[in-house]
């Protein structure tokens, strides 16, 4: 893996997608700053990352509501207090509730999805941009998810419109940044078992069992996917990149290739 990063500031990193993504990182030598809402949350997942570094690469984490732009600045503050800079910034945190109608998500669910997911990820780029432009460059990821690219789920309406308007702010922002020396890009990681899904899950057995079959054939592991996606941010240089896992192309292999209980590792 050849690439120049040294520093990478991963939101959303105590647990899922983004604890996985910041393992890989600290695997290939780079620096990582973990964050998640609870301070001793980001100790314990500092704690289990540090013996995965690689090279002499070093795990620091600061606890951070990314809806509060202060506190994301506190983060990037973290970043280059620590590390002297920060080279690559993933905006991943969010929150899904993906088993319910528009009807039924309750206004607390609205607010937190809405908040964590957009203002969150708005704030993030705000913060990574203006200080990789003070300081030189350096490249911004924005983690989507399902119904980014205009798919209608059921029980994901609302989770899929916020992601749908981070596909459209992150495509703004690489217009926005064209020609300067920040690079802008997306992630699509697919359909992941994460913390957040298993919460789901247990509150809706039914829905589960009744999609079981499709769900087997879809569902990755996070361990399976933050490699690749790891690797290709890391040495990405094109300015709106899109890294995809669940192309077309692998989703047909999925569907043509040996079947697999996947959710049995989690008891269901």
């Amino acid at each position: 893996m050849t690439t120049t990063t040294k520093s990478v500031v991963v939101t959303g990193s105590t647990k899922g997608i983004g604890f996985a993504l910041a393992r890989e990182l600290l695997r290939g030598g780079h620096h990582v700053v973990v964050s998640g809402r609870s301070q001793d949350d980001v100790d314990e997942a500092a704690g289990k990352l540090q013996p995965e570094a690689a090279g002499g690469a070093q795990v620091t984490g600061l606890a951070t509501d990314v809806t509060d732009p202060a506190q994301v600045q506190a983060l990037w503050d973290a970043g280059v207090t620590a590390f002297g800079g920060v080279d690559l910034w993933i905006n991943n945190a969010g929150v899904a509730y993906t088993m319910r109608t528009i009807a039924e998500t309750t206004s607390g669910e609205v607010a937190t999805m809405v908040g964590t997911n957009m203002l969150g990820t708005i704030n993030g780029s705000q913060v990574a941009l203006r200080g990789m432009t003070a300081a030189g460059g350096g490249r911004i990821f924005n983690v989507l998810g399902g119904g980014s690219d205009g798919s209608i789920r059921p029980g994901m309406g609302v989770y899929a419109a916020t992601k749908r308007g981070l596909d459209m702010f992150t495509r703004a922002l690489v217009k926005e940044v064209e020609g300067t020396s920040v690079r802008v890009g997306q992630v699509r990681p697919g359909i992941l078992v994460t913390d957040g899904w298993l919460r789901e899950a247990a509150s809706n057995p039914e829905s589960v069992a009744s999609q079981r079959k499709m769900i087997n054939i879809l569902v990755d592991h996070v361990d399976d996917v933050a490699p690749y996606l790891v690797e290709k941010m890391v040495t990405s240089t094109k300015n709106g990149d899109e890294i995809a896992w669940l192309t077309t192309g692998r989703m047909m292999r999925k569907f043509m290739g040996r079947k697999q209980d996947k959710l049995a590792r989690y008891g269901l």
